[in-house]
């Protein structure tokens, strides 16, 4: 299997079988032989196709007299990733991307289905730049949804709460390439040893403004490659996420409870600032998950983790008014690492922000319970909207008025303080810091 038909093969069961792109983009590549050159480029044309989904369809339908709901479901993501390598990439020759398209065109489909990819493909690389898009005027909603391939109603949340040009920077943002960043383990070594141990192995690292802990590493090949890695110096992690941990500053000899932990990053990191001392119980819905909890703390090193499968909006009652720090890291809409799975955009309605909303301030109530007097609460999410946010936050206060807000600013780095709104909480954007859009809240429960 070569590079564009083993993207094809992830597109197709992201599309129509609704797996995960990250998981399914690993597992596909985990099992092939292919070059680190051919891995890149089958990853650029999984993201890439997915990413600008809603402006291929655009330009397929544009040069198309079928209809787009009458094309099969292989064909037309073939026509999906050969139009990618026409529209966004220069390194693909134009032949190259109709010739290879018209070949997996005659492995999966009919006799038919080659002429027809053929005459598309080549159809968009002649007139594909006279194409006119909606007009940005009359209806800039649909100009954003089409140019920068995000769903309409998601678009029109973003305008209602952001406004025109922040949304557009956004949109753009959500389409960029994330830089890869990882999160030195301090069990284990520092960051100046782990940069060189990376560089001596061939990669290029540098540390990280936000977070004290963060490497950014850059090049095509994957530093999961590397004895680093293996060894358990590291760990993947954006630096949004990062911060979460660095919010809550728990301590050695603390109990700690993870109300939604798996895989397990903020967990472990938690584990780290403590020194590996004291107790964290990491709650997850499903046992699968705990298992990558359990999976990554040994990797690291790390031995005070306890596990516990567990709906977190449910009360465990011999852990009330037993924590010394809570962590609630919501499920939530993801709108923030669109970036990084493209394929929410598609997986993601609006009818899902009120349930999410819904869970968001079960879990928070029921887990806020756990907190002892004097002790700490933190809420995050990794989304970018008031409802799942601020709203959660604000609702939940009115409600107990034990709880008051403490600043993040005093556990930050320096470039990010600016950030911190009047009330305390960030609220971070991947267009505005470069990094994944997050938001994060401490509060302190009174002493009593």
């Amino acid at each position: 299997m070569n590079a564009r038909e083993a993207a094809l093969k992830i597109v197709y069961d992201t599309e129509e079988k609704g797996a995960y792109s990250n998981i399914a983009l690993n597992k596909r590549l985990n099992g092939l032989e292919l070059s680190q050159l051919d891995k890149g480029l089958v990853t650029e044309l999984v993201y890439g196709t997915l990413k600008n989904k809603i402006l291929i369809d655009y330009y397929i339908q544009s040069f198309s007299k079928v209809k787009m709901k009458k094309i099969s479901a292989w064909i037309l993501n073939i026509l999906r990733v050969g139009t990618y390598q026409i529209l966004f990439t220069d390194k693909i020759p134009v032949s190259a991307a109709c010739n290879e398209s018209v070949k997996l065109a005659k492995k999966y489909g009919h006799s038919a289905s080659t002429g027809f990819v053929n005459a598309i493909l080549r159809n968009i690389a002649r007139e594909g730049k006279n194409l006119q898009l909606p007009e940005k005027a009359k209806d800039i909603a649909l100009y954003l949804s089409i140019k920068y391939s995000h769903p309409k109603w998601m678009v029109d949340l973003f305008l209602k709460e952001q406004g025109a040009d922040f949304t557009e920077s956004l949109l753009l943002a959500n389409n960029s390439v994330p830089k890869f960043s990882i999160r030195v383990n301090t069990l284990k070594t520092d960051r100046n040893t782990l940069i060189e141990e990376l560089k001596n192995e061939g990669f290029e690292a540098e540390k990280s403004i936000y977070v004290t802990e963060g490497i950014i590493v850059k090049g095509l090949a994957s530093p999961t490659n590397s004895k680093a890695f293996c060894n358990g110096l590291f760990q993947v992690q954006d630096e949004s996420s990062m911060l979460v941990a660095k919010v809550l500053d728990p301590k050695p000899n603390e109990l700690v409870i993870d109300v939604c932990s798996a895989p397990g990053g903020k967990t472990t990191h938690i584990a780290q600032l403590m020194g590996d001392k004291g107790k964290i119980v990491a709650f997850d819905i499903h046992q699968h998950k705990l298992e990558m909890v359990k999976d990554n703390a040994k990797k690291l090193g790390i031995s005070i983790i306890e596990t516990l499968e567990q709906d977190a909006r449910n009360l465990v009652t011999e852990f009330v008014e037993k924590a010394d720090s809570v962590l609630v890291d919501a499920p939530c809409s993801g709108l923030g690492i669109i970036r990084r799975k493209p394929d929410i955009k598609w997986s993601r309605t609006e009818s899902d922000i009120k349930d999410l909303k819904n869970l968001q301030g079960n879990i928070l109530e029921s887990s806020s319970t756990y907190v002892k007097s004097g002790g700490t609460l933190v809420y995050s999410t990794c989304t970018i909207i008031k409802d799942e946010n601020a709203e959660i936050i604000e609702d939940f206060l009115s409600k107990n008025s034990d709880f008051y807000i403490e600043s993040v600013k005093p556990f930050i780095e320096e470039p990010l303080k600016e950030y911190v709104n009047e009330k305390g909480y960030l609220q971070l954007y991947p267009n505005v810091q470069g990094i994944d859009g997050f938001f994060i809240c401490r509060m302190r429960k009174k002493l009593s």
